[in-house]
């Protein structure tokens, strides 16, 4: 988005995505506009809910088609940015490589059309409000789906480590994810962690994030929220290897993985790599960690 909003300054920038995410979208500074879109299961919604004249220049996001192209074009876009696909020959765009990092490949559409574009410019600005539990390692063990999601005993196990070892803990869920926190606060003491139920309002969310000294999580939006903050984080990944879908090299950001063959990132059930992680490899990773500030 960053690399749009540079190649088109002068343009209004619409993001079509789900509601949720229009607070980190323009908290982005590269979008001005979110037009609401989605569709059970991921998707590519039926329609988009267009008003005005045909846009400019329309930037295909989701995947490399053939549906999400034929929805884009239903608009009459000047110009349609995307990869290529048989189903669409029409479209001259580059070649879909499965085997590529998210955000090399996005970069990628861009400059194949000739416009720069840095997957490594993640960084989003701290909120002007104060975190609600400062320095704070922040555990969070909700995900999506239950192929990424660790098992609540473990992160419990996990939680009850860092209080024996003095960190201040917080436990964020997101909406519907009450009773999962409340089976990882199962023999947590009671009041030694703070916990942020039904999803914090994302200025609220991120100043928790910018002051927190560690975040702990799967394999979720979550982990990203860490790397926009450049806060010190451990991620726990399963079906899907990090080189894919992890961190950016270095030493801020550790991943935990298993190797072995891929599995289904939206199933239902946690993904036998990701169960072979124990809460002992996650306390060691952050203890281990230079960036993490000591009780």
């Amino acid at each position: 988005m960053r690399g749009l909003r540079r190649g088109f300054p002068a343009y209004e920038i619409v993001l079509a995505a789900p509601e949720q995410l229009a607070a980190p979208a323009l908290a982005s500074g590269a979008v001005d506009r979110l037009l609401s879109a989605s569709a059970p299961g991921r998707a590519v919604p039926a329609g988009l809910d267009w008003q005005g004249p045909p846009p400019e220049v329309a930037v295909d996001l989701h995947g490399n088609g053939p549906a999400s192209h034929r929805l884009l074009q239903r608009l009459r876009p000047g110009r349609l940015l995307a990869f290529a696909h048989p189903g669409t020959p029409e479209i001259a765009g580059p070649a879909w490589t499965g085997d590529e990092h998210e955000r090399t490949r996005w970069c990628r559409l861009l400059e194949w059309y000739g416009i720069p574009a840095d997957p490594g410019d993640v960084r989003l600005p701290v909120p002007g409000v104060a975190s609600p539990a400062p320095g704070a390692v922040v555990v969070h063990p909700g995900a999506d789906s239950g192929s990424r999601r660790w098992p609540a005993e473990r992160y419990a196990s996990v939680v009850r480590g860092l209080l024996r070892r003095g960190h201040r803990v917080a436990l964020t869920g997101g909406p519907g994810e009450d009773e999962l926190l409340d089976r990882v606060l199962d023999g947590a003491p009671d009041g030694g962690v703070d916990v942020f139920r039904g999803g914090l309002p994302f200025d609220r969310l991120g100043a928790l994030f910018a002051g927190a000294a560690a975040v702990v999580s799967g394999d979720t939006g979550i982990a990203h929220l860490a790397v926009a903050y450049g806060v010190p984080s451990v991620t726990l990944f399963g079906p899907v290897s990090p080189r894919l879908w992890g961190p950016p090299p270095g030493t801020r950001h550790v991943a935990l993985w298993h190797p072995g063959p891929p599995g289904d990132p939206h199933g239902r059930e946690p993904d036998p790599q990701l169960l072979r992680i124990r809460p002992d490899e996650v306390l060691k990773a952050l203890s281990d960690h230079p960036e993490v500030a000591r009780p």
